[in-house]
């Protein structure tokens, strides 16, 4: 079976702290290749200040590496909103495919807000890379505490088939809100 990563946000724009999530994620759970989900429209996240869809799907498609890691605009054509949904359909049509949902700390700490996030994470190994301020609060939080007994260390999530585990990876501070309030002085 491939084991392919996903990695969904807005990618307002996509930039070298998601590309460091996405590779520390395919190295830790070996991977064959990762996916930048790119959302149509997030539903946690007001619609004001979010570039067109075809502008965020080119700034992923800059940052992703073929063919281990490729922006993908999957959700758009299949018209699905909420990670479940995505999840559900990708794995009926990829049926020989192992999944596994990558998330920053920080949503990993906002997951109880997830449309049907508790039967998410029983479907879904869950990858969760550190965030700078997210990552003791988001191991103290809800969700954490809801899946405790599902804890994994990374190389063996994948052959768990559900469960979740902290990716050690190196904290990046970079985040597409700053890179708009243009406080980081890059793009």
């Amino acid at each position: 079976m491939r084991r392919t990563g996903l990695l969904g946000g807005s990618f307002n724009p996509a930039h070298a702290g998601h590309l460091h999530v996405a590779q520390a994620a395919t190295r830790a759970l070996r991977l064959h290749e990762a996916w930048l989900l790119v959302s149509p429209g997030n539903p946690l996240k007001p619609r004001a200040g979010m570039a067109p869809f075809a502008q965020r799907l080119a700034s992923a498609r800059a940052i992703a590496r073929p063919p281990r890691l490729r922006a993908s605009d999957a959700e758009a054509r299949l018209g699905t909103r909420f990670t479940v949904d995505t999840l559900e359909r990708l794995r009926r049509r990829f049926p020989r495919r192992r999944f596994a949902l990558v998330i920053g700390a920080d949503n990993l700490l906002q997951l109880p807000r997830w449309r049907r996030w508790r039967g998410l994470v029983r479907a879904v190994p869950l990858a969760v890379l550190p965030r700078p301020g997210y990552t003791r609060p988001a191991l103290r939080g809800a969700a954490a505490s809801v899946m405790r007994r599902g804890r994994r260390r990374p190389a063996a999530l994948m052959r768990a088939g559900s469960g979740w585990a902290l990716v050690p990876a190196a904290e990046r501070a970079i985040s597409a809100t700053a890179i708009r309030s243009g406080a980081l002085g890059v793009t």
